[in-house]
């Protein structure tokens, strides 16, 4: 009798954690789409498109790297009070999580929280210094690059070896993603070997964000006082950086820009909170092989939003990307 309880209790603990595996793999897949909404507000602020074929918007500043650094400040601006305010309702306890980490046993935590908050702001930096040196698509390309990274931290950190079937679903995402990149024929794009190491760093702060935060939910830290304390010192460091450069705007378009800086508030925030949530549930690696799904992903909500065209070579990386994700749902099933 005991035994059939015991045997009763295991089959209720395989359904709940593979119920949170499942729950996990939907929660980063629609953190991945808000990520692409963030993408596509992003090319409307620097480039001017028709919005679903009605109108025409965009175009407000130049994709310079200070204004970069702007565009980021004025969405962390908005992210930190929004998240701010809804904390408490996110989990109760948010508050007295923080305040918890002025006792020395935690630390440790408060170290994390700073340091994710340090490499979400470096792989931004990163990544926008390295799209100033050389052609976007190829930037980008390189920082999907990330979940590799991903992988061979958490093999060292957690000591988990991915299958041969996740290597796989790896190099089928990363190889579709790389299909779905925009090149072009531009002869003034000039290639710059620091663009390309400035990339792949990017990526690579970004992996280092995700384990970090899978070690952090480790010791009982809950995602949503991590997300916050990780926007607060992204908002610090993107005051301190827009201190240090030289400010070239003379005259800018503010509503549009503060319009852009709010919803891109919503989808970051939304976006990194769910992906913190997913990492939580599934793992880093997991959460950043979904991830890697990103750039076809934009370029289907780019496609729908502002009419950028598809080639063949494009659909074809859209349907690997997609044949990938549900296989590796199918694994979380």
């Amino acid at each position: 009798m005991r035994n059939q309880t015991r045997s009763g209790h295991d089959r209720a603990s395989v359904r709940t954690r593979n119920g949170d595996r499942m729950a996990g793999f939907f929660i980063v897949l629609l953190a991945a789409f808000f990520f692409c909404f963030q993408n596509v507000i992003v090319r409307i602020l620097f480039n001017e498109y028709t919005i679903l074929g009605l109108f025409q918007a965009g175009g407000y500043v130049p994709p310079t790297l200070y204004n970069s650094f702007l565009l980021m400040f004025m969405r962390m601006v908005l992210v930190v009070p929004l998240m701010a305010s809804l904390a408490v309702q996110l989990y109760p306890k948010t508050w007295q999580d923080i305040r918890q980490f002025g006792e020395s046993k935690n630390r440790p935590l408060l170290v994390r929280s700073l340091v994710g908050g340090a490499l979400m702001f470096l792989y931004l930096a990163l990544l926008y210094l390295s799209i100033g040196l050389i052609a976007t698509g190829i930037a980008m390309t390189l920082f999907f690059t990330y979940p590799v990274f991903t992988a061979l931290f958490s093999w060292q950190l957690f000591g988990t070896p991915p299958s041969r079937f996740r290597w796989a679903i790896m190099a089928l995402i990363l190889f579709g993603s790389f299909l779905t990149i925009p090149y072009t024929q531009n002869a003034s794009e000039s290639y710059s070997l620091a663009g390309v190491f400035l990339g792949l760093g990017s990526g690579i702060a970004y992996a280092l964000y995700t384990v970090n935060a899978q070690k952090t939910f480790e010791n009982n830290l809950h995602p949503v006082p991590f997300t916050w304390i990780s926007f607060a010192t992204t908002l610090v460091l993107c005051v301190v950086s827009l201190l240090l450069l030289n400010n070239p705007n003379s005259d800018l378009n503010w509503q549009p820009l503060w319009v852009g800086g709010f919803l891109s508030a919503i989808v970051t925030f939304a976006g990194h909170l769910m992906n913190n949530y997913g990492i939580r549930l599934i793992g880093a690696t997991s959460a950043a092989m979904i991830g890697a799904s990103n750039p076809a992903l934009t370029v289907i909500l780019a496609w729908v939003t502002i009419q950028e065209t598809l080639n063949v070579v494009q659909l074809m990386g859209v349907a690997i990307v997609t044949l990938s994700v549900i296989l590796l749902g199918r694994e979380h099933r």
